[in-house]
């Protein structure tokens, strides 16, 4: 499953690129042509975003602009003014001058153009899903963050998981971290890199003679969940048909103690029924892949999964996904868990 690769040799690569407004972009933003009073956003009716344009003139209510070398006309209310070129990109929302939808809109979508995926609002972080493994989740990555500000580091959900356990620490109160988004949006991604961050900076160290630690028994709780849990659909190929609300405990030296999870309502509809572009859940075809043979025996299977129409009547292969490595993923993690 997407997030689920084993690192390989070597020391890990140099985020920077996927997490610092460079230098040479700062100044290709700032000599963008810009007027301060006439450069606008005006809504474009053709895909619901906005399109920069120039005001020519004004009349009443009515602004007369050009757009694309066209004069077009819209009622005040409906333009907004243009930030200037220096605060694109900008890491936090809440810097910029300007706070209309067209201008929080250009500046999330400037930032995903330069690989940018992690942007403030706020008190927010906004992470848009780039469909793509940037190597900003190593171990490297994460020794940026350790005992840092939000405003000392560049955007990111490490920064969100460290600020809720210094609040933690600091207060003696138990934190949340709210993850939410539409279908794709990155919640089981995101998610899977905050309990990755805590059972490695929060690690207690202790671990009995041939026994999984701790850390490692919260981290694989979500290739099985994922296995159970999630499926493809028509938008996602990787979509969790359940809530959980995860909680994570830790002693009073703030070490991790252990972890629990609640699960809210399971789209059992699934079980029996797919659309034609959907599948089951990831484990009947993870176990119909021969990655562990012993399995199918064991369950009294065939070599065919057209023979079980309740999993096979949508999609049975999905081209992002590896069964036979989601399986291998699933059965150590069992193992590592003790079942």
């Amino acid at each position: 499953m997407p997030g689920h690769i084993k690192k390989c040799t070597g020391p890990d690569p140099d985020p920077s690129p996927w997490l610092e407004v460079k230098y040479e972009l700062k100044l290709k933003n700032k000599a963008k042509p810009y007027d301060p009073k006439n450069s606008v956003w005006v809504p474009n009716k053709a895909d619901g975003g906005y399109l920069e344009g120039l005001i020519e003139s004004k009349d009443g209510a009515k602004v007369t602009v050009k757009v694309n070398g066209e004069m077009k006309v819209f009622k005040e209310d409906q333009i907004c003014q243009v930030n200037p070129g220096n605060y694109d990109c900008a890491e936090d929302m809440a810097d910029l001058t300007y706070l209309g939808d067209a201008c929080v809109l250009w500046n999330s979508v400037i930032r995903y153009k330069n690989e940018l995926i992690y942007t403030y609002s706020g008190l927010f972080c906004i992470a848009i899903n780039p469909y793509k493994r940037y190597p900003i989740y190593t171990l490297r990555t994460m020794e940026l963050y350790i005992g840092k500000r939000r405003n000392e580091c560049w955007p990111h959900i490490f920064a969100i998981a460290e600020g809720a356990y210094q609040g933690m620490v600091n207060s003696g109160c138990n934190q949340s971290i709210l993850i939410t988004g539409e279908s794709g949006a990155g919640k089981t991604e995101n998610t899977k890199k905050v309990i990755s961050y805590f059972a490695t900076v929060c690690s207690s160290g202790k671990r009995k003679e041939g026994e999984a630690s701790l850390e490692d028994k919260i981290v694989q709780t979500n290739p099985v969940l994922e296995a159970w849990g999630n499926a493809k659909t028509v938008r996602n190929d990787n979509s969790s048909r359940f809530g959980k609300f995860i909680r994570i405990h830790f002693n009073q030296a703030g070490k991790l103690s252990g972890a629990d999870m609640v699960v809210y309502l399971l789209e059992k509809s699934r079980l029996t029924y797919q659309q034609p572009l959907e599948r089951c859940y990831h484990a009947f075809y993870n176990i119909m892949s021969d990655q562990v043979p012993s399995i199918k025996e064991k369950c009294l299977l065939s070599d065919n999964i057209l023979d079980y129409w309740f999993v096979s009547q949508g999609k049975l292969t999905v081209p992002s996904i590896d069964d036979k490595e989601d399986m291998q993923f699933a059965d150590e993690a069992f193992d590592i868990l003790g079942f």
